[in-house]
C-alpha cells in the first residue's frame, strides 16, 4: 500500500467512527473517499450476471452505500470491514432483486460458477445465483467464517488481506478457509446438479 493509500484508508477509518458516533455529516466527506473502490465492487458483481441484467453499477453503488450509512449500530472497525459489510449489502440487493426479477425455476443445466482467485463466474443466470446463495447459506450454518471469506472474496472481491483485515484474522487463516470453503461449495453445488437432473 502506497502512503497516499494508507493515508486515504486511514481518513475512511477516522470518518466511519464519526459516522458510527453519530456525526451524520460525515456521509457527505465518506462518499468521495470510497465511492471509486463501491463502483469496483459493484462493477465487478455486475460483471458476473446474466447478459441483459438491468440493475446499473450507480444503482447498485447508491443503493448499497444507503443502506451502509443508515446503519446506526454498526461499529466500523475498518476501511476493509466497511467494504466487507458493503459486499455483503450489494449480495442481498442483488439476490433481493433476482427474486423479484423472474427467478421463477431452479435447477434444469449445469452451473457454471468457478469459484478460483480470479473469481471468474461465466454465464450466472438468476437460478444459479440463488442456488449459490442457497449453498452459502449452508455453509454459513455450518462454518460462518468460512461463508464469510467466500462472501468477502466473491461478492466483495476483497484480496486475501484485505479479507483478513475485514475478519480480523491472518491472512493465513484466510487461504486456509477459503480453500476448505470452495471445496465444500463445490461438492454442495455439484450434489444440487446431481438432484436436479
Amino acid at each position: 500500500m502506497t502512503a497516499a493509500e494508507a493515508q486515504q484508508a486511514q481518513q475512511v477509518t477516522q470518518l466511519l467512527g464519526e459516522l458510527a458516533s453519530g456525526d451524520r455529516s460525515a456521509v457527505h466527506r465518506l462518499l468521495p473517499l470510497v465511492y471509486a473502490e463501491l463502483r469496483r465492487i459493484a462493477s465487478r458483481r455486475l460483471s458476473r450476471e446474466r447478459s441483459g441484467h438491468t440493475l446499473q453499477a450507480t444503482a447498485l453503488v447508491h443503493e448499497a452505500y444507503l443502506r451502509l450509512v443508515d446503519q446506526r449500530k454498526t461499529d466500523w472497525r475498518n476501511r476493509a470491514h466497511f467494504f466487507g459489510v458493503a459486499a455483503q449489502l450489494m449480495r442481498h440487493i442483488l439476490l433481493d432483486y433476482a427474486k423479484t426479477h423472474g427467478a421463477a425455476k431452479r435447477g434444469g443445466g449445469a452451473l457454471r460458477v468457478t469459484l478460483d482467485e480470479s473469481m471468474a463466474v461465466d454465464s450466472v443466470r438468476v437460478e444459479e445465483l440463488l442456488v449459490l446463495d442457497e449453498a452459502l447459506s449452508r455453509l454459513e450454518r455450518l462454518d460462518p467464517q468460512q461463508a464469510r471469506v467466500v462472501e468477502l472474496r466473491y461478492y466483495g472481491g476483497l484480496n486475501v488481506q484485505e479479507t483478513a483485515e475485514a475478519l480480523g484474522v491472518s491472512t493465513a487463516t484466510v487461504k486456509r478457509e477459503w480453500a476448505m470453503a470452495r471445496a465444500w461449495l463445490h461438492a454442495e453445488l455439484a450434489r444440487n446438479q446431481e438432484r436436479s437432473a
